[in-house]
């Protein structure tokens, strides 16, 4: 089982050692193409890429029935799934495993998740003293403390909160406050007008009356309850921002003294309610949209205790329903993936649990996961593909036509200093403290929300740890940190689906790997928000007046690309909103493919698959968004993610890049073709 996991992951690891196409033998020139498999040539390229490379894959592998999505990602990740399930079995079924070990916390949380025995009969027993507290609140500053409670069992209600860098001096913690995610995904839910959304508002009103009801209250009660907070969350999300107003860090960076939040709110003790958090001492506080902290005072007036109290009984039942029986566990999965993501049934309990162990005990997973299931020298393959984009992006910041000298030297001295932590951590994090049995899910689920909110809070006094990840070696995904200057990498990024048992050629590894994941991580450094802070990962504006306002006017041209695209009916992207993916997606797959141009493969004109290696590079490309999406699941993404479709993330940038429009043979008239004086390059 693990070497067959491994293949995929071995034959891109062998990538720098033989990258030649000329060094296949002959019998693997039989050897299925999955890029070439995957197209839809009834499909032209120049009417939707983005279907031309990958339609014939997703007529042959529907969205399942339990999932919102199928593709590249449900593909790497059942493969990931695979490995960590047989993680958590053999940790389970190892009966000498020393209480505390890492070992003996896997099992036991897998253990406890697959009882379904113990889970029905614990039901939310595990929450009855926190609903309790709750019931006995009878004052305002007696509801203060009950927040600061459920604060520290990972319960955020009421109002942001939380110990996070300074992003005016990256060196240092501070303590943070502002507005706090409600039931719904995004405040546009509790506004906008069209069907589908007024149809989600009355399954969100319906869903809540549902869990009060399965927690006991009487169906009057329930009804009361659930019209009461749907009003309450509206009020707070009237001052809340929208997405697109939360990108400027300036906006959302307003320091004050603890005195100055007083001022906003008499009703709360801030150095009582700071104290009850765990924090001593605080001598500032950074407020990030000080209208909802300013609204809250008059929440607080205007809000009965009856109401704040269901809303918080609510807000600590939403958290954790998802890990307690069956029926809550249902209500629950019914409304965030059957109302808003459109998934039809829930997983196999098994893979449900397989995740549910890796989000909390991630860490530890990780640390087997690397042990056994990856090759020796993962980071340095990594490295070499991030330093070789990096290479590429200083010389496009050195030749650019819109930069001044000045801001050049300092953009590639940004560059130079991001920091690349690739493939996982040198050092983990210490969970020896979290308390984990056979006995009860929910109680461990807890657990571990208490572990996560004691770790925030220890950060505060403390200098920063640039060795901290935010990832696991063994999730799909990567970021850039801006308060770091830095991108994360996890190992499993290395995964090539369809390449068991052999090397993918350099177009695959530099669309995917280079493109797609490095380069884009990279360019947000540079992007609308990226920008923004220096190379030390402080907020601080290190560019010359006219060089950001010609920068600006060029963002301003994605932006409106993207407002333009019509997702499902009328429903358009969010161009502001998704601005800095999209920067990042249009630098990554140019610095990918001019990284590409210079391995053997890019500079040679030899056909795979019946393609040219420039179209195989942006065939791979288009591979590594390989995503179909329910509907539903679209509209949501639209309404709270910052990041666009897939379908997008693949036509937009590449409707900017004039070598693949060469590639081809993109023309006037053509859905993908824009002209030369709206196409976006920035980077």
């Amino acid at each position: 089982m693990k070497k067959k996991i491994l293949l995929s992951v071995l034959t891109a690891f062998t990538f720098y050692t033989c990258n030649t196409p000329e060094n296949k033998s002959e019998s693997e020139t039989n050897i299925k193409d999955p890029i070439s498999e995957h197209i839809d040539t009834s499909i032209s390229p120049g009417k939707d890429f983005f279907l031309f490379a990958n339609n014939n894959w997703f007529k042959q592998h529907p969205i399942p029935s339990s999932e919102k999505s199928n593709g590249i990602f449900r593909t790497i990740q059942d493969t990931i799934n695979e490995s960590i399930k047989k993680i958590c079995e053999n940790s389970a079924n190892d009966d000498k495993a020393p209480k505390g070990s890492n070992k003996q916390k896997i099992g036991d949380f897998y253990f406890s998740g697959m009882d379904t025995v113990s889970i029905e009969k614990n039901g939310i027993s595990a929450l009855a003293e926190e609903l309790n507290k709750i019931n006995a609140v009878k004052s305002i500053p007696e509801l203060t403390n009950a927040v600061t409670h459920l604060y520290s069992i990972d319960v955020p209600c009421m109002f942001g909160f939380g110990v996070t860098r300074d992003d005016k001096n990256s060196a240092k913690y501070i303590v943070y406050l502002g507005q706090n995610r409600l039931g719904l995904p995004e405040r546009d839910y509790y506004f906008n007008t069209d069907a589908r959304t007024t149809n989600i508002r009355n399954e969100y009103v319906k869903h809540i009356k549902n869990i009060f009801q399965l927690m006991g209250a009487d169906e009057k009660t329930a009804e009361e309850n659930s019209k009461s907070i749907m009003k309450l969350e509206t009020t707070i999300a009237k001052t809340n921002r929208k997405m697109e107003d939360l990108r400027d860090p300036y906006k959302n960076y307003n320091k004050m003294s603890v005195e100055q939040v007083g001022k906003l709110t008499p009703s709360i003790n801030w150095n009582q309610t700071l104290l009850n958090f765990g924090l001593k001492n605080i001598d500032s506080i950074v407020v990030g949209q000080p209208e909802v902290i300013s609204a809250l005072e008059t929440n607080l007036k205007k809000t009965n205790l009856t109401d704040w109290k269901a809303y918080l009984k609510w807000t600590l039942v939403n958290r954790y329903a998802n890990y307690a029986n069956k029926k809550m566990e249902y209500e629950h999965f019914h409304f965030y993936s059957t109302i808003l993501d459109g998934v039809k049934e829930q997983k196999p309990r098994w893979k449900k649990i397989v995740e549910n162990t890796d989000g909390s005990l991630g860490e530890l997973i990780g640390q087997v996961y690397v042990d056994e299931y990856l090759p020796k020298g993962t980071k340095e393959k990594l490295l070499e593909i991030g330093n070789n984009i990096r290479e590429v992006y200083a010389g496009h910041i050195k030749t650019l036509d819109w930069m001044s000298d000045v801001t050049k030297q300092k953009a590639l001295s940004k560059l130079n200093k991001i920091v690349m932590k690739v493939g996982y951590p040198d050092k983990w994090k210490d969970l020896s403290s979290i308390e984990i049995s056979r006995s009860n899910y929910l109680q461990n689920v807890i657990n571990v929300g208490k572990w996560e909110y004691n770790y925030m809070l220890s950060k505060y006094g403390n200098p920063v740890d640039p060795t901290e990840w935010d990832m696991y070696p063994q999730t799909y995904n990567a970021y850039y940190n801006p308060a770091s200057n830095e991108i994360v990498v996890p190992a499993c990024n290395i995964i090539v689906p369809g390449f068991e048992g052999r090397m993918p050629d350099d177009a695959i590894l530099y669309g995917i790997i280079g493109g797609s994941t490095f380069g884009h991580e990279i360019t947000h450094g540079f992007d609308d928000q990226g920008s923004l802070y220096d190379e030390n990962g402080n907020l601080k504006d290190w560019w010359t007046k006219e060089d950001r306002e010609k920068f600006v006017s060029k963002t301003k041209l994605i932006v409106d690309q993207f407002n333009n695209y019509v997702v499902l009916d009328s429903l358009h992207i969010k161009g502001a909103n998704t601005q800095g993916e999209n920067i990042a997606d249009l630098g990554g797959v140019i610095m990918g493919y001019e990284a590409f141009k210079k391995t053997k493969q890019g500079q040679s004109d030899e056909k795979i698959g019946g393609y040219t290696p420039d179209q195989r590079y942006f065939l791979a490309y288009a591979y590594a968004w390989m995503v179909n999406t329910t509907d539903a699941s679209l509209a949501k993404q639209v309404m709270s993610n910052e990041h666009a479709p897939a379908p997008f993330r693949v036509n937009g940038p590449l409707s900017d890049i004039p070598e693949f429009y060469k590639a081809f043979d993109i023309k006037p008239g053509d859905n993908m073709y824009r002209a030369d004086n709206i196409r976006v390059k920035i980077w």
